[in-house]
């Protein structure tokens, strides 16, 4: 397998074990890797008086506090790029955000996990940016 695979490999577990995460935090999950040209939001939920978009970061490695801290990935052009792909969606997905969502949320989702692909640690950022 080469270094591509295992890295699609890597952000699609991160995207699961976040998807899962918001689940259990009572969220509805509206979309998953949902692309646009100028790239993809990871995930889409809605829940708590909220519509979020969450940018999922995931990393091999110790820690989130470390040299591998996931959401050192997440810098100003990626948060603007996320804020244009968040209006695309909502441009087509109007109806979908539903009339008792008042406010909208950019999260941020940092995974790190073992070489073997065990979680280590999760961390959530809820109104990140």
């Amino acid at each position: 397998m080469n270094a591509v695979d295992t890295r699609k490999q890597l952000g699609e577990l991160g995207e699961h074990l976040a998807r899962s995460h918001f689940r259990e935090l009572g969220y509805d999950l509206l979309e998953a890797n949902f692309r646009t040209r100028f790239g993809e939001l990871d995930i889409v939920a809605r829940g708590h008086g909220y519509l979020v978009f969450c940018e999922v970061k995931t990393r091999v490695g110790s820690g989130l506090s470390g040299p591998a801290n996931p959401l050192d990935a997440i810098g100003p052009a990626k948060r603007r790029r996320l804020r244009m792909m968040s209006g695309q969606w909502l441009m087509k997905n109007s109806g979908r955000a539903g009339p008792d969502t008042p406010g909208i949320r950019f999260d941020a989702i940092g995974i790190n996990l073992s070489s073997r692909g065990d979680l280590l640690a999760l961390e959530h950022i809820e109104d990140a940016f």
